[in-house]
């Protein structure tokens, strides 16, 4: 306990001198401690190593974010963008993703490409959260899945790893507001015990429009950071390999 008393006193009397003597203290502090966000550089990478620190240093890796009652779940879940309309999606779809796998690479032990089944055949589990949307898109859903960390465990991840990437399906047709980004989250994110790849939405399999056959599910994020039709998974620790574009990288609330 003293432990961690002392990091949240040094972390609060860090963010204290960040707002007098700015970026050198923020700097510091987060560098200390092995927390510098990947956008770290700039006047906006200034706040999202603040806001990344000091919320690493200040909470748990394993805190938990609320959980509803299933009366809670709300009737209607928007979509911030449609399935992706590609010949190669939909014809994955239309047969139930029976050819569709997962591929895991990267700093693991035991490189593995999982179908749909396998991925099932792990122990599951459903979380009734809310899923926060900067942009007005919000709503309260159960997810069911697999704990991230039980495949990162199947695939051996190496204790230098920093980094998971998720990599959504090639979509060259893409156009409009279709949401096929890649992204990555740090692995204390990756291990939470809320983490999943959710297969299953409200009870029944993951809609299409929600990211079907399987979408990252972190409780902890806003909406942009849970990637949708996913096809890969790439284990890394390179702190530069990420997706750079709108929206902080760390996204976390």
């Amino acid at each position: 306990m003293s432990g961690l008393l002392t990091r949240r006193a040094l972390v609060t009397a860090g963010i204290t001198a960040a707002g007098a003597s700015g970026v050198a203290a923020a700097g510091y502090f987060a560098d200390r401690y092995g927390l510098i966000p990947p956008d770290h550089d700039g006047l906006v990478g200034i706040g999202e190593t603040l806001t990344y620190g000091s919320q690493r240093l200040l909470t748990s890796h394993e805190s938990l974010m609320r959980e509803f009652a299933r009366s809670a779940i709300s009737k209607s879940a928007p979509v911030n963008g449609p399935a992706p309309r590609d010949e190669a999606y939909r014809s994955l779809l239309a047969d139930g993703f029976k050819d569709w796998r997962l591929k895991v690479e990267g700093l693991v032990g035991r490189p593995a490409s999982f179908s749909l089944e396998e991925l099932r055949a792990f122990p599951a589990e459903s979380h009734i959260l809310l899923h926060a949307c900067e942009e007005g898109w919000s709503y309260i859903a159960e997810w069911t899945g697999v704990r991230l960390s039980h495949v990162l465990d199947a695939v051996d991840a190496r204790p230098e790893a920093r980094y998971v990437a998720f990599i959504p399906f090639a979509n060259p047709s893409q156009s409009g507001v279709v949401r096929v980004l890649w992204d990555t989250i740090d692995m204390a994110d990756a291990l939470h015990p809320q983490t999943l790849l959710a297969y299953a939405m409200n009870g029944e399999p993951l809609p299409a429009d929600h990211g079907a056959p399987i979408r990252l599910r972190l409780a902890r994020h806003l909406g942009y950071k849970n990637t949708k039709y996913l096809s890969q998974m790439i284990v890394t620790d390179r702190r530069d390999y990420y997706r750079k574009g709108r929206g902080t990288w760390y996204g976390g609330i």
